[in-house]
């Protein structure tokens, strides 16, 4: 993982952020700090994939492709889990 990366929101960032820290808020009157809500995604992530391999043993590879595919998390075909991040 590169360090080059500055946590400077941009305007799409920060309405990313705003709506993940909807999610993860215990109330409506909760404004949790920015990294709670970063680690809050980065664990989702890592147990999603951790799920999703899981899930292999119990159902079909087209079932997982149609539920757990994301713009984040692309599933190819019986093959392997990638991040369309890059």
């Amino acid at each position: 993982m590169s360090r080059r990366t500055s946590l400077k929101p941009s305007d799409e960032r920060e309405r990313q952020l705003e709506k993940a820290s909807e999610i993860v808020a215990s109330g409506p009157d909760d404004d949790p700090p920015m990294s709670v809500v970063i680690d809050a995604a980065l664990a989702h992530l890592v147990e999603s994939k951790e799920n999703i391999q899981n899930a292999r043993d119990e159902y079909d590879p087209v079932t997982i492709q149609e539920l757990c595919n994301t713009s984040v998390v692309g599933l190819q075909y019986r093959t392997r889990i990638k991040s369309r991040w890059r």
